[in-house]
């Protein structure tokens, strides 16, 4: 029954959907080119806070524990274990005071509106996954870029998303290249759940009725031997995970 009626309340989130992300294109470029950064760095806040709220049409919530204070003088690298696209709108909203920028795949630097545009434009890392090359030269660039301007790498070290909720081991070159090149940064771990649920029928149907939580653990500073400290932020975000 659940199933069923997931596939009417899919379409119109999917609609919804694709038109946040129409509506907010052209918001965008006109942000970033006739702005500056600044009001790019808004509207791509407000942008996935939208989006966030259309998956209350499947009956999404969210819940964002937030306990340490995070200083925003320094740059940080957010490590999170990664479920589905449905991790994204709500690190971009809850965490923007930290001005995330995300290690992507760059297959995803073309071709979807506001999207595309953002990683392109907003300092993330597109790498090529069959480029191992390129790939680091391009994270080590965001590792320099957030110890320069003091802000927010997010990295899934995962490399794909679990498609049951069980964390996959972390690969760990693509994080210790951003913390050599940020000497001075805070590990902030993120532990995710559910957030798997939302895509457990595939593609189409969405799943419905599900909350997602997020739970910042506390910041780790950069220091000491680099893979002792991915073992233990590892261990930190896996601990924090329960939705399997």
């Amino acid at each position: 029954m659940q199933k069923l009626l997931a596939y009417p309340l899919s379409v119109l989130y999917l609609i919804f959907f694709g038109l946040t992300l129409l509506v907010f294109h052209p918001i965008q470029m006109v942000c970033h080119i006739v702005f500056g950064y600044n009001a790019h760095r808004m509207s791509v806040a407000l942008l996935n806070f939208c989006l966030m709220r259309c998956t209350h049409i499947l009956g999404t919530t969210y819940s964002f524990n937030y306990p340490h204070d995070i200083p925003t003088d320094r740059p940080t690298i957010l490590v999170l274990n990664h479920q589905s696209m449905h991790d994204i709108p709500p690190i971009i909203w809850f965490m923007r005071k930290l001005h995330p920028k995300f290690v992507s795949k760059k297959e995803l630097g073309h071709g979807i509106p506001s999207v595309s545009y953002n990683l392109r434009h907003g300092g993330s890392a597109l790498i090529d996954r069959k480029d191992s090359k390129q790939a680091l030269v391009e994270i080590s660039k965001l590792g320099k870029y957030i110890e320069k301007h003091h802000r927010g790498a997010v990295i899934f070290p995962e490399g794909t998303r679990s498609r049951t909720g069980h964390p996959k081991p972390f690969k760990t070159t693509g994080l210790k290249l951003l913390m050599k090149n940020s000497p001075s940064a805070l590990i902030i771990p993120i532990s995710i759940n559910t957030s798997w649920r939302m895509l457990k029928y595939g593609k189409f149907p969405n799943g419905i009725g599900n909350r997602i939580t997020f739970d910042v653990h506390e910041p780790i500073p950069v220091e000491g031997n680099l893979d002792e400290l991915i073992a233990k932020t590892e261990a930190i975000i896996i601990s924090g995970i329960t939705s399997f």
